[in-house]
């Protein structure tokens, strides 16, 4: 991300550092070096958005071997969680359903974390306790 923002910085400075201004002409009613300068900015977002696309393509590109291993793990465990998450018909207004996509897990401990989770709340919602 930090690359392709200072080359989308460095292009987007080089090409409207570039352009001859008259700054007696405003663009769009604004000071020219000033909608040259925002410009310049939106090429480093320009950088900085494309930039994990780049990255992601090129890391797939330079470990092609690995690539179906952890796309398969990632089957895997998305079919996981598929699995063994909570029916989300159950879920009311007061008590949504933690984590459903099991978006917060990063580690196995986070995972099994995760399960006592979906099994506490099914067995709240399923099993209601009974009042006395």
């Amino acid at each position: 991300m930090i690359p392709s923002s200072i080359v989308g910085l460095s292009s987007g400075a080089l090409y409207f550092g570039s352009l001859e201004t008259d700054p007696l002409k405003p663009i769009f009613g604004f000071d020219p070096f000033m909608v040259y300068g925002f410009l310049t900015l939106g090429c480093l977002g320009a950088g900085a958005l494309a930039g994990p696309t780049i990255g992601g393509a090129l890391w797939r590109f330079t470990h092609r071997n690995q690539v179906d291993l952890i796309d398969e793990k990632e089957k895997e465990f998305l079919s996981r969680i598929a699995k063994n998450r909570v029916d989300v018909s159950l879920q009311t207004a007061t008590a949504p359903v933690p984590d459903y996509y099991g978006e917060r897990i990063g580690s196995l401990h986070q995972y099994r974390q995760w399960l006592r989770d979906q099994n506490k709340y099914r067995r709240k919602v399923v099993l209601p306790e009974k009042e006395e």
